[in-house]
């Protein structure tokens, strides 16, 4: 049913699309086109043409070949988000970071085992001593030095030119997300350009929308699926046209507007019922996606409710099918970043990941002799090769989480997660180095 509702909006009510060579390139391929109003109606044939144009899954090049992802299928990678600035840990209010808090939070990032991209305007908006203008190729400029992961990036005032040169230089790609709509059903000019700049460069490209329900989009769930899904769907529309079969995925943020405020309600359990639904729509289109449910939370702190608000959303998406999902550092939407989240959050996707990896069954994990030989009490298992060679297989074994008996909690000073989160970011910062260098 969204997917119909998809067409319907898409053939009788339109997108706009403000470039006049993307509509000569809509129009000649049978779409009815309004020049007066720019606004774009798709037949249903050509939407269901480009969308089976799209590679269900493709590989992405990082600078360290290590990093490599491919993208689709089965696959789960997690991702950062960003914050405008870091967080003073006292008073937890907002602050532009320095050049140096900015490169060692990449370090930090590039560390993590369970983190596998960094995303545009990670860790931070940029930071002291820039221009705003200078902010996006400064953050990508940051993370190819600090880091040999790969990452996907932004466009604005043209930036995407440098951000391509910079990707090409030091042998990496990185996927844009250039077709970025803006709700309700607008493509701006900015988008649609930096779109043929991508596609050009023959990068991956991603398709990003962010729908609030009751503002840019219908209260409904299955209201806002619909405009959000059709934003999506015109942008795959345009760009298979240009270049069939180019590597892309789809992606948003989408929200409830908080009715009291006005604000967009971050943490909302309808975020993820929003995603999950989502999910299974990428899944029937064979299109890789990514969710953003768990990097949002209404806690400026990190707190319990932080932790409720990233974790829930977080296994949810994964068990749902998302490709890729935002966890990692940021704070109260996309007010705040600090590495302390990003160990912490690490220990988070490191709990997801092992409970997707699921549970091995052969005749070595059942143990069957093993469980003969040793028998009832009083027989045991630690003292058993078996046990040595398995446990840290089938456990997780968190980095900072407070694990201690009671005693020893004492006898160690009372430490929390954040305490432990606190020496492993001093430890990382001291000796952590990317694998490949910059010559």
């Amino acid at each position: 049913a969204i997917h119909r509702g998809t067409l319907e909006i898409l053939e009788e009510t339109g997108v706009r699309m403000e470039h006049e060579k993307a509509l000569n390139i809509l129009e000649k391929a049978g779409c009815k086109v309004d020049r007066s109003n720019k606004r774009v109606k798709f037949p249903p044939a050509l939407v269901e043409e480009c969308l089976r144009k799209c590679p269900s899954s493709f590989h992405v090049k990082a600078r360290d070949p290590k990093n490599d992802l491919r993208i689709g299928g089965n696959t789960v990678y997690f991702a950062t988000f960003p914050g405008m600035q870091t967080v003073d840990l006292n008073t937890w209010e907002p602050r532009v970071p320095t050049r140096k808090e900015f490169y060692e939070g990449v370090t930090v990032l590039d560390a993590l085992d369970n983190l596998h991209l960094l995303v545009n305007y990670t860790p931070y908006f940029g930071f002291e001593g820039i221009p705003p203008v200078m902010a996006i190729p400064e953050c990508v400029a940051g993370k190819i030095r600090n880091s040999t992961k790969f990452q996907t990036t932004g466009y604005a005032e043209n930036c995407e030119i440098f951000n391509i040169k910079m990707a090409k230089a030091v042998g990496t790609e990185t996927i844009i997300l250039a077709m970025m709509a803006s709700p309700p059903l607008t493509y701006y000019n900015s988008a649609i350009k930096c779109a043929f700049r991508t596609l050009e460069a023959d990068l991956p490209i991603g398709v990003d929308t962010g729908t609030v329900f009751g503002a840019t989009g219908p209260a409904t769930i299955a209201g806002s699926l619909v405009t959000y899904t059709a934003e999506l769907v015109a942008g795959i529309v345009l760009i298979q046209l240009i270049k069939p079969g180019v590597r892309t995925f789809i992606a948003g943020f989408p929200h409830p507007q908080n009715m009291r405020n006005g604000a967009p309600a971050f943490g909302d359990i309808g975020i993820s019922l929003f995603d999950v639904a989502f999910n299974q729509i990428c899944r029937k289109y064979e299109i890789p996606c990514r969710n953003t449910a768990s990097a949002y939370s209404s806690s400026k702190k990190m707190d319990f409710q932080c932790g409720y608000e990233r974790g829930i959303p977080a296994i949810l998406s994964a068990v749902s099918g998302a490709q890729f999902i935002h966890v990692h550092g940021g704070m109260y939407g996309e007010l705040a970043h600090h590495p302390i989240q990003d160990i912490l959050d690490d220990d988070v996707v490191g709990m997801i990941g092992r409970f997707l990896e699921g549970v091995k069954v052969n005749d070595e994990t059942l143990a069957i002799d093993l469980i003969e030989e040793v028998g009832p009490i009083p027989g045991f298992y630690l003292n058993k090769e078996h046990t040595r060679k398995w446990w840290k297989k089938e456990q997780f074994v968190p980095e900072v989480a407070d694990r201690l008996t009671y005693p020893e909690w004492i006898k160690a000073g009372k430490k929390s997660c954040l305490d432990y989160a606190k020496e492993r970011m001093n430890e990382i910062v001291a000796t952590h180095k990317s694998s490949i260098p910059l010559t």
